[in-house]
């Protein structure tokens, strides 16, 4: 674990090694973590195969691979293994087809969990962010989620979750 802003972060090392590269937009990253206080949910991470990178999230993380979903939708198959939510595109046509053609297995997207999506939007937005979802959305697991568009957040790709219950 360790304090990045306002923002506590847990979990691998690995974690504080993919935020690092993002440090060279140290402001806007800044007002952005101080905006959204909120604890890390996951990581998504873009795979070219679910079948290759299972066994090495399951070997690297000491957790076992949830079933995996199809969202023909949205071109994708998912899994979680840990923390970690891991996405392989089925259509090459879509944004994360085009995106792990071009860069192979990445950090596509960080979510935060937060109690009252809405509530959350809102606030986050009041603040000069914008939403790729101007509404809640519904997720993985039954979880309502929210992206926020990556030109208000230095590139990085972040993702508001609210689970049930």
């Amino acid at each position: 674990q360790f304090q990045f802003g306002r923002t506590q972060i847990h979990g691998c090392l690995m974690l504080e090694n993919l935020i690092v590269p993002v440090l060279n937009r140290y402001d806007l990253l800044q007002r952005m973590l101080s905006t959204i206080d909120y604890p890390i949910d996951h990581i998504g991470a873009a795979v070219p195969s679910l079948d290759d990178a299972i066994p090495l999230f399951e070997q690297l993380l000491g957790a076992r691979a949830t079933a995996v979903h199809e969202v023909p939708a949205l071109g994708l198959r998912l899994c979680f293994v840990g923390d970690f939510e891991l996405l392989e595109p089925i259509d090459p046509e879509t944004h994360l087809g085009r995106s792990v053609a071009a860069r192979a297995t990445h950090v596509h997207h960080v979510a935060y969990r937060v109690p009252d999506i809405e509530a959350a939007m809102r606030a986050i937005s009041e603040d000069g962010f914008e939403f790729l979802d101007l509404e809640p959305r519904m997720g993985a697991n039954g979880h309502r989620i929210a992206f926020l568009h990556p030109s208000s957040t230095a590139g990085i790709l972040i993702e508001l979750v609210e689970r049930p219950g």
